[in-house]
């Protein structure tokens, strides 16, 4: 077996241009789509410190994000990403805590079989799934 089948897949790359700061940074994320990039944007452009945040996907057969920081004051743009994906996962731990929480108390027994009903094997039907328990707790 060739060392390149062994090898694992990278997930994040960063490409930075020659000669710039650390503030302007492009990263490459592997096999993701819409679901994480779109919401790991809005978090990270909720940081005063960042000037820029966007990302592209850039064929509809790549599943890869292009997805560009630029930080303002010399902050590097790798710790805007890292706060951002924590911050996206703590939210994603208080959305599941919350439906849980409701699920054990049976207040939304209905609901609950057909959501299993239905395959949340997927990001995107669990992402959905969380925010549509939320909008009916208010």
């Amino acid at each position: 077996m060739a060392a390149a089948d062994t090898e694992k897949k990278r997930v994040l790359e960063m490409v930075q241009a020659a000669g710039a700061d650390e503030g302007c940074v492009t990263f490459v994320l592997h096999e993701e789509d819409h679901t994480l990039g779109n919401s790991l944007r809005y978090m990270v452009m909720k940081n005063p410190d960042v000037e820029f945040c966007g990302y592209s996907i850039t064929h509809p057969s790549e599943s890869k994000i292009n997805f560009r920081i630029q930080t303002r004051g010399g902050l590097p743009a790798t710790e805007t990403l890292r706060k951002g994906l924590n911050d996206l996962t703590d939210a994603s731990k208080h959305v599941l805590h919350t439906f849980e929480e409701l699920r054990n108390r049976d207040q939304v027994t209905g609901m609950w079989s057909t959501l299993q009903s239905e395959t949340l094997t997927d990001k995107n039907h669990r992402l959905r799934a969380a925010a549509w328990i939320l909008s009916i707790q208010n």
